[in-house]
């Protein structure tokens, strides 16, 4: 594969494999296996929607990564990562979903005859794409080896974004701002959630304008009304009603790389409750937000925004927001460094992070929210929705 058919310079991805290779000294990891998709696409391109099954990078100290995945995936692997054939092993497919092999068995017998049999390993054991038979039988395969836990080691390598990856955010961002018109298009009393959901997912594939929309690692969630309480619920057939509040979180994506945006409408007249929200979200958005320069934690952006609640007699127990940007389902965090209490991670320009401002209670709820890069100056919005609630008559 040249290195024209990749996304980044194969020079960006050396530089990813040699930071992967710092954390796995730090951490006293002799081979790394990796399972998350996220992870595996950081490092070397790889893209595939095969995550269903046991697949996995593996880095040393002193050879490029090696791809192991299902056999009828290795062509993925060869169109979309830089790895070369003799760094491309499988396992056949009567391993899939067997109830008396599995994959890791084979990966056991690849990393044995590498001569790594008896090294430390990292294995991400809190991942989702990682089993706890997974483990078991990667361990009985490789009984003299030693395990470590590296969970999110790779994760916290990706928390700085190259220009490139930046520009692939903003480009989600136009995206979600198109998602965004068209439900302000098509969002009437009496349409069905279904529908207006299929109008927004139309709009989020399509794209804007030289960006076209990859699909997002988590659906879109909404909340009409009381159900406005609850953050993940998804969508029904059930009609948009007048004189209620109805909350979006959608995300655009572009090359895998995501733009995540909440803003809730309401139909009507709105309420003083959720007028007074809106305000005290949006005040205690511009506390945190001020906060968002380089040198300080992101523990600052919670507290500023949870003390500006405070005057309001509101409370938000969860975080405040997380880092984003290249994700595959089920969600698209990069399960690293947090908006709350105790995360002493310091900002840095280049981190992007989606400011979770959202507020749910009894029977009632309101998102507005923005996805953000920390900059040598004032915080960037990777998106342009008018931040507030949004009325529709």
């Amino acid at each position: 594969m040249s290195a024209q058919t990749l996304r980044f310079e194969l020079s960006e991805y050396r530089t990813r494999l040699e930071k992967a290779r710092h954390a796995m000294e730090m951490a006293g990891v002799d081979l790394l296996v990796v399972t998350d998709p996220a992870n595996m696409a950081w490092l070397t391109g790889y893209d595939g929607n095969a995550f269903y099954v046991p697949q996995s990078v593996i880095v040393t100290k002193d050879k490029d990564p090696l791809w192991f995945g299902r056999g009828m995936d290795a062509n993925g692997c060869r169109r979309t990562a830089y790895i070369g054939e003799d760094r491309i092993r499988w396992y056949e497919d009567h391993y899939v979903q067997s109830d008396t092999l599995h994959p890791m068995m084979v990966l056991g017998q690849i990393i044995t005859e590498e001569g790594r049999g008896s090294a430390t390993i990292g294995v991400e054991k809190d991942n989702y794409y990682f089993s706890a038979l997974a483990f078991e039988a990667l361990s009985a395969a490789l009984p003299n080896a030693t395990f470590k836990n590296a969970d999110r080691l790779i994760n916290w390598q990706r928390i700085v974004k190259s220009e490139r990856e930046i520009e692939f955010m903003r480009g989600a961002g136009k995206v979600v701002e198109a998602m965004y018109q068209r439900v302000s298009e098509v969002l009437r009393p009496g349409v069905k959630q279904s529908d207006v959901v299929a109008e927004l997912t139309y709009a989020g594939t399509r794209g804007a304008g030289a960006y076209w929309g990859d699909y997002p690692a988590a659906v879109p969630n909404i909340g009409a009304g009381p159900d406005a309480a609850a953050p993940h619920l998804t969508w029904s057939d059930r009609p948009i009603r007048p004189d209620e509040s109805i909350s979006f979180e959608l995300a655009g994506v572009h090359k895998r790389y995501h733009c995540p945006l909440a803003r809730t409408y309401y139909l009507g007249k709105p309420t003083p409750q959720i007028l007074d929200a809106e305000k005290a979200v949006l005040d205690g958005m511009q506390a945190g937000l001020e906060k968002a320069v380089p040198g300080n934690c992101c523990e600052d952006i919670a507290k500023a925004y949870v003390g500006a609640l405070a005057r309001y007699g509101l409370v938000k127990t969860g975080r405040s927001g997380y880092s984003i940007g290249l994700g595959y389902p089920p969600a698209w965090g990069e399960n690293s460094a947090s908006f709350r209490d105790g995360d002493k991670t310091e900002l840095r320009p280049g981190m992007t992070f989606h400011f979770m401002s959202g507020l749910w209670y009894g029977d009632w709820g309101i998102e507005i929210t923005e996805s953000i890069l920390i900059t040598e100056g004032e915080v960037e919005f990777l998106s342009s929705v008018p931040r507030k609630l949004l009325v529709i008559d």
